[in-house]
């Protein structure tokens, strides 16, 4: 009988060891698979932002239509310009005065021109066409892209938002986790429920990861 109790204390701390020792280890290995998939993600929305500035650059406007936003740097080239001091004389202060003045400007001159595939993406057509895909295995997620304008004043500025829910990133980790990782306020992390860059309610082309994954 001694020996019967002896052995279901044994089982009992190896079972309580067990649960301390998964208690510690699943947050861990949960950590360095969020870690790993964030970064691949970020990858992708500092690319989908590089494609809206251009847009923006160039038309003036951001792009909520990824189609398009694709064949817009398929066909679109930034103008590469210099900027120069010149000074030329006010004829009509001339006329009117019998007095010569000159007004300092600036003039930009356009030297040429160069395709926004080749400048962001090296020519990369893979890269930029596949950019509003989650590169996560198995996640079969795209991001949500939106864009359009906030009112400052009398002035309507263009905005643009990329984003994609956490639980789609880790759809195959333990569920607590990811509720608990929804939840995560810290300086060194990802705070809330997405990852994202851009933003539809203010003017900001940051992303929300903290400079441990690169810049905002």
């Amino acid at each position: 009988m001694r020996l019967v109790i002896q052995l279901l204390l044994w089982l009992v701390i190896i079972f309580l060891a067990y649960l301390t020792f998964d208690a510690v280890y699943r947050p861990i290995q949960f950590n360095k698979v969020k870690e790993k998939r964030y970064a691949k993600v970020i990858e992708n929305l500092k690319d989908i932002r590089a494609a809206e500035l251009a847009h923006r650059e160039v038309t003036g406007s951001f792009e909520d239509d990824f189609d398009k936003l694709v064949r817009f740097i398929d066909t679109a080239e930034f103008a590469i310009t210099q900027r120069r001091d010149t000074t030329y004389l006010d004829e009509e202060y001339r006329a009117t005065y019998g007095v010569d003045q000159y007004i300092e400007d600036i003039v930009i001159d356009t030297l040429s021109f160069v395709s926004v595939k080749d400048s962001l993406f090296n020519g990369n057509e893979e890269r930029y066409r596949t950019m509003i895909n989650v590169p996560i295995e198995g996640a079969d997620a795209k991001f949500d892209l939106d864009a359009g304008t906030i009112s400052k004043g009398d002035n309507k500025i263009p905005v643009f938002e990329a984003k994609i829910a956490k639980s789609k990133i880790l759809y195959d980790q333990d569920r607590t986790l990811v509720l608990q990782e929804n939840e995560i306020q810290s300086v060194d992390d990802v705070n809330g429920r997405f990852i994202s860059v851009g933003s539809m309610q203010e003017v900001n082309t940051n992303g929300n990861w903290p400079q441990s994954y690169g810049d905002e």
